[in-house]
């Protein structure tokens, strides 16, 4: 007999070796990214390249944006304030355009509403060339351009379901996310650079080639007509889509605990102070906007094992809840470090709660009422972040950077725990057997 190591006899360390391999490959193949859509639809492809060139444009526009108006005016309340100035427009524009998605073809809403973006961005660049930029040329681009985004979003989440098939939806979810992210994580870090050593025309330059790309894909789109018994855009068809969302609790769930999450604990708009009076490190500024979009890319990379979750809303409870005890320990941050590492946690929680949301409404809502499901789900999750924004400035002008981070961490926690007691049928949402995600199962199964 060989010798031994460890009581076993060395002729079978190679069945164990072997044995341990296939573990390995197994548990890899479980964490792998599928990519049955990218492979099996066209415009799928379209919609999630636009999309990645879009958010790698818009996301260098995030970051000079409020550094500009933080330049012009050395005031948090100021930057937060574009939230403000930008609510009604998402809230009436959105709901509209939701609206108008269920009615008209969704890809000349893309074209049409790209335009727009590309004028409005112009405008913003050609204001921060003058001598003397006008901070309520700031605010009204701010606004048109929620304007535009409401229009066009809408439409856009409204076709995922008609390019990929039922069962691919959190494949295509996670696969969409994944590009948007490289946009994500690049364009906060190339505008950073670019407003610390070029400037800010640079920044605003970079986002409106962006959008003209974008807008030159979906031009390479199919039109997408909705049903011919469609309701034209009105007072009631928008009703109708709000009462609907709200008499489906699992559908509320969604909206209610994202909106809790994102308003009491949404700190972006206090990194530029954070990062250059608090923390003392200005030059890092554009990695602390990319620390989420680091943890969400994480996140995605390693997110094959959410096909096998069926408990989606509590996984959405639980994943919020990890965001808002991540951003309030950052808030504690002796360095910009330790920071970044825990706005990166943030992120891929914020990833992961995105993710079983998105997978709840596209294997859920008819096709019928896709387009103002959508307006209303953008509206939860860009008031949430925007109502944060203001909250975030004025907690910190009234007390300081660190207590609104912190404070805003521990609301977030509690504000979602009560929320998830109130909707209780929310966590115990089974895709497997809720009637909503069976039907439609079986319809595109028909189809």
């Amino acid at each position: 007999m060989g010798s031994s190591r460890g009581g076993f006899p060395c002729h079978y360390m190679p069945v164990a070796s072997s044995v341990r391999e296939r573990l390995s490959k197994f548990s890899m193949a479980r964490l792998r990214v599928d990519l049955t859509p990218w492979h099996g639809s066209r415009d799928f492809r379209i919609l999630v390249i636009s999309g990645s060139v879009f958010y790698l444009g818009g996301m260098v526009g995030y970051v000079a944006l409020p550094y500009q108006l933080y330049q012009l005016t050395h005031s948090n309340f100021a930057v937060g304030a574009m939230g403000l100035v930008t609510i009604a427009p998402l809230v009436v524009f959105g709901l509209y355009g939701g609206a108008l998605a269920d009615h008209v073809d969704r890809r000349k809403m893309l074209i049409g509403t790209g335009i727009a973006q590309v004028v409005i961005c112009a405008l913003l660049l050609s204001n921060t060339l003058l001598t003397n930029p006008q901070v309520w040329l700031i605010y009204v681009c701010g606004g048109l351009n929620a304007i535009a985004t409401s229009l066009q979003r809408p439409s856009r989440d409204a076709l995922f379901p008609r390019v990929v098939k039922h069962e691919e939806m959190p494949a295509a979810v996670t696969l969409n996310a994944l590009t948007l992210q490289v946009g994500q994580l690049a364009g906060p870090a190339l505008g950073g650079v670019l407003v610390a050593t070029v400037g800010v025309a640079w920044a605003f330059s970079v986002e409106l080639a962006g959008l003209v790309v974008a807008t030159l894909l979906f031009l390479r789109l199919r039109p997408y007509k909705t049903s011919e018994h469609s309701m034209p855009p009105s007072l009631r068809a928008i009703g109708e889509g709000i009462t609907y969302a709200f008499r489906r609790r699992d559908l509320l769930g969604t909206y209610a605990v994202d909106m809790v999450g994102m308003f009491l604990a949404m700190p972006i708009v206090l990194f530029p102070a954070f990062a250059t009076e608090v923390l003392q490190e200005p030059k890092l500024l554009g990695l602390l906007y990319s620390a989420e979009a680091i943890g969400a890319m994480v996140a995605t990379l390693t997110s094959g094992w959410a096909r096998r979750v069926h408990h989606h809303g509590r996984a959405v409870v639980l994943a919020t809840i990890t965001w808002g005890a991540s951003v309030g320990i950052a808030g504690l941050a002796p360095n910009i470090w330790f920071a970044i590492a825990l706005f990166a946690v943030a992120g891929g929680a914020d990833m992961i709660s995105g993710l079983f949301r998105a997978v709840i409404w596209n294997q859920t809502i008819p096709d019928e009422m896709r387009g103002r499901l959508a307006g209303i789900e953008m509206l939860s999750y860009s008031l949430g972040p925007l109502g944060g924004q203001s909250r975030s400035g004025l907690v910190a002008d009234l007390t300081s950077v660190r207590t609104s981070i912190v404070s805003g961490g521990v609301l977030c926690v509690a504000g979602v725990v009560a929320t998830a007691v109130w909707l209780r049928d929310f966590w115990g949402y089974d895709a497997r057997t809720d009637e909503h995600a069976v039907r439609e199962r079986e319809l595109r199964t028909a189809s």
